[in-house]
């Protein structure tokens, strides 16, 4: 926030790139200010509300029903007290790995957590575990690959087949699999419960977490998510309205082409190995971020992990260009890489384009080969204060 706050005081908002991928804002409509209220905002909006939410996850409403809550963790945070209890195991599965968010809702309920990457580890996993109450499906995982309409089918069969409930992270792929690859929506495949973040890919926030599901499921969720304060305050409902209205699954084909675009200038740059690619995003893996820095310096040993080095990366993109990335989203954040996912074509231009931007990549990658080994700079750049003279002694 620092170099945000001397960045937009010296050279004006303008100068700074919101490239994270994500919606962070909140889009006052002047004629609705005097809805900023709990009590008329609810009563006027729920039903526009509910009718919209389900439509985004693919409810019916005699089935289903929806809730807001205040973050996509905390959606998965309460479904998870509510369909596992302590002692009882909950399965994780995606195409990869899945979200830290996932695994913390697990340890709070008292479960124990398996995870898993695909169909048959799954199903190897159910046969291996007993007690398993709760499925967590992540359609579009943290890499960024995704789980195709037949996979997802057979492991929610094999849920089934436990007797287990089934949840949905789907973060953004409630979005991503409709829109980008022609999946159905999260409700339409049989599962009870999905959430979502309503600050990404196509929807423009508030950030905030929709969850629908089984509609017995969805009134136990709503009890204890206000028992813990995790609801979402009614006085955004409008807001949220707003922007299921506004969504437009090209929009999500756009961000796609448009980071595209970006990622095939940064390969032209660094080479297509270092330069990773999904159907959706590409990113910069914080092992070749770390190797990069290490090769433009010379040096043989790594003098710090593969972690410090994208934070670097990203703190010197922010300080430099203006550049803000996904890396900030989250502390600690959920992946090592710096990931380039998103883009929207109109920030993208305002920058100069995509292979400027690539270049300010490239550039940043060159300075922190030039503090990589420089413990004092690197403290400065990532913790804003000097190394402690306690640390120093030595160095």
């Amino acid at each position: 926030w620092a170099l945000i706050r001397k960045r937009v005081s010296e050279q004006g908002h303008d100068a700074v790139f919101n490239l994270s991928g994500l919606e962070r804002g909140f889009r006052n409509n002047a004629d609705e200010r005097g809805l900023l209220d709990d009590e008329l905002a609810a009563a006027l909006h729920i039903e526009r509300l509910t009718e919209l939410g389900l439509e985004h996850l693919g409810g019916v409403p005699d089935r289903h029903d929806i809730m807001l809550l205040n973050r996509q963790t905390a959606a998965l945070l309460v479904a998870t007290l509510i369909m596992a209890r302590p002692g009882d195991t909950v399965i994780g599965v995606s195409p990869s790995y899945s979200h830290p968010a996932v695994t913390r809702a697990a340890a709070q309920a008292g479960a124990h957590f398996v995870d898993t990457a695909g169909v048959e580890p799954f199903e190897s996993a159910l046969s291996r575990v007993a007690n398993v109450s709760l499925v967590v499906l992540t359609r579009l995982a943290v890499s960024y690959e995704i789980l195709s309409v037949d996979e997802i089918e057979q492991i929610v069969a094999l849920a089934r087949r436990a007797k287990a409930k089934v949840l949905v992270d789907d973060a953004g792929g409630a979005r991503v699999g409709p829109a980008v690859f022609g999946q159905p929506q999260a409700l339409e495949l049989g599962v009870d419960v999905v959430a979502t973040g309503l600050d990404k890919y196509g929807t423009v926030g508030p950030r905030l977490g929709l969850l629908a599901g089984a509609r017995d499921i969805v009134q136990q969720i709503r009890v204890r998510a206000i028992e813990m304060g995790l609801e979402a305050r009614p006085m955004l409902y409008p807001a949220v309205v707003r922007s299921l209205e506004q969504y437009d699954p090209a929009r999500v084909r756009e961000l796609v082409a448009t980071t595209k675009d970006v990622v095939q200038e940064l390969r032209s740059l660094l080479g297509d190995p270092r330069v990773a690619q999904t159907p959706v995003i590409g990113q910069l893996r914080g092992e070749d971020i770390l190797e990069i820095a290490m090769e433009r310096a010379q040096l043989s040993r790594p003098p710090i992990v593969p972690y410090e080095a994208t934070a670097a990366l990203a703190m010197l993109l922010l300080r430099d260009y203006g550049i803000l990335t996904v890396h900030f989203a989250g502390l600690p954040p959920g992946t090592s890489a710096l990931l380039i996912k998103f883009l929207p074509a109109e920030t993208v231009s305002r920058f100069g384009g995509a292979h400027k931007l690539a270049q300010a990549f490239n550039n940043a990658l060159s300075t922190l080969s030039q503090m990589i080994d420089k413990p004092g700079e690197l403290r400065e750049l990532l913790l804003d204060e000097p190394v402690p003279e306690s640390l120093a002694v030595g160095d």
